[in-house]
Formats: structure tokens, C-alpha cells, sequence
């Protein structure tokens, strides 16, 4: 989702995301990762219930939105679930069109909504009005959701910016299965194809932090999961889909962060890792952005899954293949003595190279947080 803006832009915009390889610390230190289903499902939910350690009033949710869904690379621009013409909305707000007749003359003005269907809209004019989505609909709830106290209603991590129109159309109904763009699929709704995994990021943190108000079952169609009628097999699958990108990271550590203005203090962790819903719910793999830590977890052989290469070599150079994230490589002569050592080694294409090494016996040895390789090399 949302794959157009830079990375880098993000980060020097924003303060820094979790990367892939380990989970955000310290929000996470000291969890439980050997559990799963029910027993990893309950613990996550104590986690960011617990952490949510301030709770927005609706008012606020509206400011936060302004910082954590702005375009960073386009500002004052924010970016609109659901998309519109396009998925990015000037920088104006429901509150700067507080009367009726403001909001048609700047449709007219900004979106042609008065010309005729013949005329094409202006494809260079995107200002449009946006508004917050509670993307699981207040009235879904169980009870309904409410915006007048702090709550479910006011809760950041589904309160997403809109466009006024796509959000009216999507009004109350269900998500559904689709494709391409937001659209309305017999009586429910499509949020299309560049949102719908963040759509079931945000379900799976509602479900876990308001656990009998805000079932999936409530918001989604389609058939359940077999252990856990409550969750839906279409945002299992949603996750899996449509995976994690840069403005979600962007968002999550924002509201993660109880020392931000808006912070709630509690995380996604779904956008953390969209595998966590694997652990939980079963189902195809989703993305795994902690590959050493549910590896080691489930007896992954590190060992077989590290080659060098050429190996022996008459060649000075050498090239480890690996999938995984290491802190540190660590080349060692048949004396004992270290050659080379190089702390957080970036892999490219899963591939490291090494050169420069004299004829002789070494061992190599990798090592991360949890596990520690060791392989032999021979240059003649």
C-alpha cells in the first residue's frame, strides 16, 4: 500500500520506524514469542491494552490525524483511505468548511462538481475536503461506537483521513471481497486494492484491543476461521495481500510513542509483523518482518540456510547468501586471530560479499540476537 513516496523522506520527516529483522524495543522487550494461537492472541491483547496509556479525545483524534496521515513529500497533503482521484487530499479539513454553502463553492471550484458528465474533471486539480473515517464503523460496533467520550470511537489506530465523498459512500457497510479501486459491492464495501491490508491490520487491532465490541464479524463478510469464528479468512487474507509499507510504520511509531503530543502509547502489532495473524490464525504465511525470531521459534535450521561461496576458491573473494538479519560477521584465521569483523552487515539480494582474504584455512561465523553460525573457508 501506498508504495509512491519515499522512504527516506519519511524518516527525515518523521522520527525513525521499526526495521525488519526485530521487533520494535523496547515496546516488545521481554514478550513471549514462543506463543501462539489463543495464548499469543490474549497476550498481544494485554500488551496493547495495557500500553494504551492515553486515550483521545475526538477533537484530538482530528490534530493527530494531520501529522500522522500527512504526505511528507508533498505537503500539506494528506493521504486518503479509500483513495479519490487520486489517493492524496490538500492540507483542508472538515472545520475549515464549517458551513454548507463554503463546502458546495469549493466543490464546484476544486473537483468540477457541477459541470455537466460530458465534461471531464480537471485531472490537475486533486484539493478535495477530507474528514475522519472511523474505519470500523461506528455503528458496527457492539454496542455502536461512540466519538463523545474517549473510546473505540476515538481510537487513532482506525481513525484514517477520507475524502468527505468516499467516506459518505462507504457510510456503514461491511468490507467485502473486490478488486481494484474503493467501491461499493452489493450492499458492503471494497476499500481497494492499495488499502485493503491496511484495513485488516487496523480490524485485527480493534478485535484485539476491544475484543467483544469490535469483532471482525462485525465489519467484514465472508467465511471464519475455524478456530476463532470471531476473525474473518478475507482479512487473513488481506494481510497477506497487501503488505506493510512506510506510511503505516510511520503512523504506528507516532502513536506508539505516549510522549508525542497524540501518542497513545500502544502499537499495531500487526504492522509491526503481519505474520503475528499466521501465529494466531493459521493460514498462508503473511510477510514475516522478524524472520530470526519466529525461525529460531519454530526449529529453523539457520545452519543449512547460510551458504558461502565459491567454497574452497582460488579467488580472493567470497560471497555468504543468507535471508536472514545478522548483527555481526566474524572471520577468524586457523591461528585464532580475527581478520576482518563487520558489525551490522547489509546484505544486498540476500548476498554478501567478502574479499581481500589471503590463501588459508577460516572460519566465518555469523551472529544475531538469537543464534550464533559458524562455517568453514578454504582458499588455496
Amino acid at each position: 500500500m501506498k508504495r509512491f513516496f519515499s522512504t527516506l523522506l519519511l524518516i527525515s520527516a518523521f522520527t525513525s520506524f521499526s526495521q525488519n529483522g526485530a521487533p520494535a524495543n523496547p515496546y516488545y522487550n521481554g514478550f513471549d514469542w514462543t506463543l501462539s494461537g489463543t495464548a499469543l492472541k490474549d497476550a498481544l491483547a494485554t500488551k496493547i491494552t495495557t500500553s494504551h496509556t492515553k486515550l483521545l479525545e475526538y477533537f484530538q483524534t482530528e490534530n493527530a490525524l494531520q501529522i500522522i496521515d500527512r504526505d511528507p513529500t508533498d505537503q500539506p497533503n494528506v493521504f486518503l483511505i479509500y483513495g479519490y482521484n487520486t489517493d492524496i487530499c490538500t492540507y483542508i479539513n472538515e472545520t475549515n468548511y464549517g458551513t454548507f454553502s463554503n463546502w458546495i463553492e469549493h466543490r464546484k471550484r476544486s473537483r468540477n462538481a457541477d459541470q455537466p458528465a460530458a465534461v471531464a474533471p480537471n485531472p490537475a486539480i486533486t484539493e478535495c475536503v477530507w474528514n475522519r473515517e472511523h474505519v470500523f464503523a461506528k455503528f458496527l460496533g457492539s454496542p455502536a461506537l461512540v466519538d463523545t467520550a474517549p473510546g473505540p470511537g476515538t481510537d487513532a489506530h482506525h481513525i484514517r483521513t477520507a475524502d468527505v465523498d468516499r467516506n459518505s459512500l462507504r457510510g456503514n457497510k461491511k468490507f467485502a471481497a473486490g478488486s481494484g479501486n474503493s467501491a461499493v459491492v452489493g450492499s458492503n464495501w471494497y476499500p481497494g486494492d492499495e488499502w485493503k491490508g491496511d484495513v485488516a491490520r487496523m480490524m485485527m487491532y480493534m478485535y484485539l484491543r476491544y475484543p467483544t465490541q469490535c469483532k471482525p464479524t462485525s465489519v467484514g463478510t465472508g467465511a471464519t476461521v475455524t478456530t476463532d469464528t470471531s476473525m474473518l479468512q478475507l482479512f487473513l487474507q488481506w494481510n497477506i495481500d497487501d503488505p506493510v509499507s512506510a506510511y503505516e510504520d510511520v503512523r504506528n511509531t507516532y502513536l506508539g510513542n505516549a510522549s508525542n503530543t497524540y501518542g497513545q502509547g500502544n502499537r499495531n502489532p500487526f504492522i509491526d509483523n503481519p505474520y503475528l495473524a499466521t501465529r494466531i490464525w493459521g493460514g498462508a504465511a503473511a510477510q514475516n518482518r522478524w524472520p530470526n525470531i519466529f525461525l529460531a521459534v519454530e526449529g529453523f535450521d539457520f545452519e543449512k540456510s547460510i551458504v558461502i561461496y565459491p567454497n574452497p576458491t582460488t579467488d580472493a573473494k567470497v560471497f555468504i547468501k543468507s535471508s536472514l538479519t545478522w548483527d555481526e560477521i566474524i572471520i577468524t584465521n586457523v591461528n585464532g586471530q580475527i581478520t576482518k569483523q563487520i558489525k551490522q552487515p547489509k546484505f544486498e539480494n540476500e548476498q554478501f560479499a567478502i574479499s581481500n582474504l589471503s590463501k588459508g584455512f577460516y572460519l566465518i561465523t555469523l551472529k544475531s540476537d538469537l543464534t550464533v553460525v559458524t562455517k568453514k573457508l578454504i582458499i588455496n
